[in-house]
């Protein structure tokens, strides 16, 4: 006697691989928190603002060319691509990664009493289809007036170097805030996970 045994595991869609453009533990930890399985890789792109491009629009800009560099070894996955930059609020002062401690220093001080805005550029590629989610996420953060000593004492503390703006607010840079607001607290951290959500929502990927 032949046993019928249903095929709905067959027939069940896949959902697509998703891929991280990026080598940052600290965005690695974030899309960690969906709970689903992702590679992260690195993207070869040049970081240098265009001539006359607005902090906003370096963003925007960074996140999607950070997908695309890496949409050709994976035709068929969601890659996402996020890039942030940090600049003074109605003004043209912006802050990148500092890389050393004397730079982190400089930044620091350059931001004491200020508000800056982290704007963080999200893109979300198809691979498949060439379709792409991108948006911007801003969050103000206002730092207090720090002197000196609080300011050699952090970066004695806290390894924020390759963080935008010196600010480390997941960890002991909080300590030098006033406030910060936004509407997603993940995209200080560099990955706006509501607005990622959506995306993925909108590409068929199940979420709760």
């Amino acid at each position: 006697m032949l046993s019928c045994r249903p095929f709905a595991s067959q027939n069940k869609r896949m959902p697509p691989k998703l891929v991280l453009a990026s080598t940052s533990p600290y965005r690695r930890e974030l899309l960690g928190r969906l709970q689903m399985p992702f590679e992260a890789v690195a993207p070869e792109t040049d970081e240098t603002a265009l001539p006359g491009e607005s902090p906003v629009a370096t963003a925007q800009r960074l996140a999607e060319a950070k997908a695309r560099a890496v949409a050709g070894r994976f035709p068929d996955a969601l890659i996402i691509g996020s890039d942030q930059v940090a600049y003074v609020a109605g003004g043209s002062q912006r802050f990148g990664k500092p890389g050393t401690r004397e730079n982190a220093i400089v930044q620091l001080r350059s931001m004491s009493g200020k508000a800056v805005v982290f704007h963080t550029g999200l893109c979300l590629l198809n691979a498949a289809t060439g379709r792409t989610h991108i948006r911007g996420i801003p969050t103000e953060v206002r730092f207090r007036e720090l002197s000196d000593a609080e300011i050699h004492r952090y970066v004695d503390k806290e390894d924020a170097l390759n963080c935008a703006g010196s600010a480390r607010s997941e960890g002991l840079g909080i300590a030098l805030l006033e406030y910060l607001r936004g509407d997603d607290p993940n995209a200080l951290v560099g990955l706006p996970l509501i607005a990622l959500a959506e995306m993925l929502r909108a590409e068929g990927v199940e979420l709760p």
